[in-house]
């Protein structure tokens, strides 16, 4: 893959992700409402400032791309009618735009958060492709964008691959990091597969690493090519002396994949910061 667009490309994921996807002639290009900052590491870069709500600025950025990384919108609990028209009507855009500009290969950032009220006692393989169950209005518009990545699958022969990503960061932000962290490493790791793997048409995947603790399947992920390396539990002496003990399997905010986030108010911006 040549050049990549990589939308939310100033948000923190993205700065993560930018240096590791770095190659020799490859370009990224970032798009985001505001000009990504420099990244110590990052390869050629060029710099689209609009949003993914406009249909039009969707279309121009995805011009001579070899693949989207969708990654861009509200990334917690907000109101409806924003998660509506920057998630939801975003997601239609981006997949709209490149389908208009002739990109075939889609990577949509999703979240566990599209099935948080899943049940996760006793669990270590919750399969990727689980029905959508969202505990939340951002869970519910990441489910209409793996919906929409279906269409264009089906409808266009797009390949949209959608990643039911758990806790993105440089270390689990808690306990149910434990569970559900991906890497930096992985997470880069997962996102190269998904560019490379030869015609997988639509997928879910769980976006997690090799955590002893986790409650997902990564058999999906394999079959992509995907093979985390890293585990939250060397972070668990760190985690306990900030938090204290924890028992992940009986907990009552930590039985579900969406954990706290099952009993926020609806339609107000969540007090975390990682998902």
């Amino acid at each position: 893959m040549r050049r990549i667009l990589i939308t939310g490309g100033a948000g923190k994921v993205a700065a993560l992700l930018r240096p590791r996807l770095a190659r020799p002639g490859r370009l990224l290009r970032l798009l985001d409402v505001r000009p990504a900052d420099p990244v110590e590491g990052a390869g050629d870069e060029e710099v689209v400032v609009a949003s993914v709500d406009d249909l039009e600025a969707m279309t121009a950025a995805c011009k001579d791309v070899d693949a989207v990384v969708h990654m861009g919108g509200l990334a917690k609990e907000d109101a409806v009618e924003n998660m509506l028209q920057v998630n939801a009507y975003g997601t239609f855009c981006v997949l709209e735009g490149a389908r208009r500009a002739g990109v075939r290969r889609m990577i949509l950032a999703s979240s566990n958060h599209a099935v948080g009220f899943e049940d996760v006692t006793g669990r270590t393989d919750l399969p990727a492709d689980l029905p959508g169950r969202p505990d939340t209005m951002y869970g519910w518009s990441k489910v209409a964008g793996e919906m929409a990545g279906r269409l264009y699958a089906d409808r266009f022969g797009m390949d949209v691959l959608c990643l039911r990503i758990g806790q993105w960061a440089p270390t689990p932000p808690g306990p149910r990091g434990l569970a559900a962290w991906l890497s930096p490493d992985d997470g880069a790791r997962l996102v190269e597969a998904c560019l490379t793997v030869p015609d997988p048409g639509f997928r879910l995947v769980w976006g997690i690493s090799r955590n002893t603790r986790r409650w997902c399947s990564l058999a999906e992920g394999e079959a992509i090519g995907y093979f985390p390396q890293d585990d939250a539990e060397r972070f668990l002496p760190q985690l306990v002396a900030e938090h204290g003990e924890s028992d992940l399997e009986h907990d009552p905010a930590l039985r579900r994949v969406g954990g706290p986030w099952c009993s926020i108010p609806l339609g107000r911006r969540s007090g975390s910061a990682a998902g």
